[in-house]
Parts: structure tokens; sequence; C-alpha cells
């Protein structure tokens, strides 16, 4: 059971959302946690049954809290980090750092030296000269992996798209700058060459960009006559928000991929090297759900008619940023006719906006509960305080009932930095 209607009431396993919301507050983060397990275990038995040697890290910056980082390491998950901010969660956590990795295009000093001191497990170079800047604050052998970019276009929004040629992230297999960092890592006196490591871009719906990078990262690594032990092929695994999405197969696509790797590694002639993956969006997004009240109702005669609910942008970026779609839906099944209606927040912003022209129920009033699906990555961990909002509560449901993983934040805490 999961995100349905019980007597005319949206529900999480079975337990309504409208009492959940009566008691934590609006807007409220509220995840179905089994559906966050069965991910992770989906992705486990798919690589399992495969006989691959794996590892798969959750990206940490869809959405990681510390209760969060507990539950990853229960359903043996490893960690994707790309600041000292997601680094300190995951350790005061109690998450192992040597079962951890640390991604980013451009680490500072600070963040190098601190994620050495944790005994972070592998570091992931991202430029030529962070071979110089690891190995200048390393005191002791650390395991790199380099990001590397297969020149591969992916159909998806040019703000996710990462591993094409001209991108801010990794170097290039085709213009001479990866084989000279493989060279740099080799020579340096800390750094150990471990193996690549490649993100195509987000949102991805079908195997096929992932298999041309394959092929592509192949044949570089035989025409240069480098040896790997890890390929990390990243994450980018699309989900479902609106009902025209197209969610990433996972058995069937890493099927197809799979067997494209074993296919050419006995073409080049080369062992199958551990392979990680980095999921993020696919396991929590569409175990997250939004709850807003309804506020004002402005309907304008031959125009438009607007619904605005407590929150907005400040923990609804993706519409405003990508224009990202999402379904609106009641919490309390109504039966009037639906309504062509936005659904916009209460920020001081016209681009504040939770979706255009959506159906929802015509009679819509003050103080109702709307619930918008999808929203369980990159939701949370966009929130900002703009217009000094507080950010939401998150909690967690499970067949038990609701447990808060996150408080509201208070007033106070908006301004504690603050020199009064």
């Amino acid at each position: 059971m999961t995100l349905e209607y019980v007597n005319d009431e949206l529900s999480i396993n079975g337990h309504g959302l409208s009492n959940i919301a009566k008691e934590h507050g609006t807007p409220l983060f509220v995840y179905d946690e089994n559906k966050i397990r069965n991910q992770c275990r989906k992705y486990h038995n798919v690589l399992k049954n495969a006989g691959l040697d794996y590892s798969i890290s959750y990206a940490s910056k869809a959405f990681t809290s510390v209760q969060m980082v507990k539950l990853l390491q229960e359903e043996n998950m490893k960690l994707d980090v790309v600041s000292q901010g997601e680094l300190f969660t995951a350790v005061k956590a109690g998450f192992d750092a040597k079962d951890i990795h640390f991604h980013g295009n451009n680490k500072t000093q600070e963040e190098v030296k601190y994620a050495l001191e944790a005994g972070i497990g592998l570091i992931v170079v991202d430029a030529l000269d962070e071979v110089e800047l690891i190995d200048s604050i390393a005191t002791a052998d650390i395991d790199v992996l380099l990001r590397i970019n297969p020149g591969v276009d992916v159909d998806t929004h040019e703000f996710i798209q990462t591993g094409q040629e001209d991108s801010k992230f990794g170097l290039s297999i085709h213009n001479g700058s990866a084989l000279k960092a493989v060279n740099a890592i080799k020579e340096s006196k800390h750094l150990k060459f471990k193996g690549v490591h490649y993100h195509l871009g987000s949102q991805l719906d079908a195997e096929a960009p992932f298999i041309n990078a394959l092929e592509s990262v192949y044949k570089w690594l035989s025409d240069e006559s480098i040896e790997i032990e890890v390929l990390n092929m990243g994450g980018g695994y699309g989900v479902k928000y609106i009902e025209s999405d197209l969610r990433f197969p996972v058995e069937s696509a890493f099927k197809n991929i799979i067997d494209r790797l074993n296919s050419l590694s006995r073409a080049y002639d080369m062992q199958i090297p551990h392979v990680m993956i980095e999921p993020g969006r696919s396991i929590v997004a569409e175990a997250g759900t939004t709850i807003y009240e309804v506020g004002v109702i402005k309907d304008i005669p031959g125009l438009s008619k607007y619904v605005s609910i407590d929150g907005g942008m400040s923990d609804h970026l993706r519409t405003p940023l990508y224009d990202a779609e999402y379904e609106v839906v009641p919490v309390n099944k109504t039966y009037s006719d639906n309504v062509n209606t936005h659904v916009v927040g209460k920020l001081c912003e016209s681009g504040d906006i939770i979706g255009k022209n959506l159906n929802v129920p015509g009679d819509l009033k003050r103080g109702d509960l709307l619930a918008v699906k999808t929203t369980g990555a990159y939701h949370y961990s966009m929130a900002s305080n703009y217009n000094q909002m507080r950010k939401p509560a998150v909690v967690f449901v499970n067949d038990e009932g609701a447990r808060t993983i996150i408080k509201r934040q208070t007033l106070e805490q908006i301004i504690e930095n603050d020199i009064l």
C-alpha cells in the first residue's frame, strides 16, 4: 500500500494525510518510508542478480538528513556527497566515512582537508588542478576516481545535462584533458588511481545513453591503455512526475546495460570492474508528497483562477527553476467538477508557481488541503528562507504511522546567526 485514497482521504501506508497535517502543520513534506526502502532493494536485487561486484551510492543532494542517512545504512547503501555539509550530516548520523565518496566541480581546501580527516573512502577528481590540491593536503594514500566526460548528449533539460563535452563537470576523453589527469594522478605522491566516473544528466528514461557512454569510455580506455578497478556510471534515472512521463525501467534497462558491459569487457579483453551507480532522485522522488493548506482563491472572470497555498518557491523551487510539472490533488476527495486553475505560492514573486492550468476541484475553499505528488527529491534540499519563510517539517510514514525526522524551523532559528 502506498499513496492512495482510503475512504475519500489521501493516505500513505493506510495513514490519512489530514491527521498527519493537523499534527505537524503545513507546508509539510511526507515520505513513504516503505517506498524508499523498496527502491533501495530494487537496485540491489538487479545488480546482485547480475553477478556483479557492485556498490550503490545514494546521491545525498536529492534529500539528506540524519534519519535518512540512518535508513540508507540499514539498506546497505553507500553515500555520494558534494559538500562539507553533506559529509558532516552523514558522519553525525554514524555513517562510516569509508563508505562515502566526495564529488564536486570545485572542492575547496577546507572541504578536502575535512574529508581526508574524516577518513573518506574515495574522492572523485573533477579537474586537473584538483590532483595537486588533494595531493598537497593528503598525508596518506587516498583512492580516487577521475570524473570524465564521454561526450554523450542526452534528451533532458539543459540545466541537468552533465556528460556532454561543454560542461563545468569532469574532463573530456576527446580533447586529451582526461588522459592528462590520469597521468598526473599516477605521478602524484598520495593519490591512487582506481578508475573513472561519469554522470550523463538527470531524469533519463531509457538505457541508450548509458550504453552509448559505455561504448565511448571502453574505446577510450583501450586506446589509451588505461586499466581500471572501478567504473562509476553515475545516476540520473528518471521518475514519473506526471502521467506522460516515462519512469526509467530499472530491471530491463540494467539487463541491457550490464549485457553491454559484459560484451565490451570481452571485446577489449578487460576484466569486469567493480561497478558503482549513484541513484538519488529515483530513490526518494516518488516517495515524497508535499501537503499545503489552501488560502486565498481569486477567480478573474474571463481570464484565470488562482488558488494560493501556504508555501511556494521557498519549498518548491523546481517549477520556477525548470518549469517542472507536478500532479496536484486534494487530500480529501471531492466530487465536484475540475476547473482549470493556477496553483501558486505565497511568496512575493509572479514566478512563484506550483503549477499552471491544473485541473483541480472547482469547490476548493480556504482551509482545504492540497497534495503535490513526487516531491521527495530536490524540494527540501533546495528549500530556502526567501521572504524569511520557515523550512517545513519532514515526516516518514511506515506501517506503524508517522514520525518526525526534521522539525519545522522556528522563527528564532531564522535569525540565530544574525548579530543582534
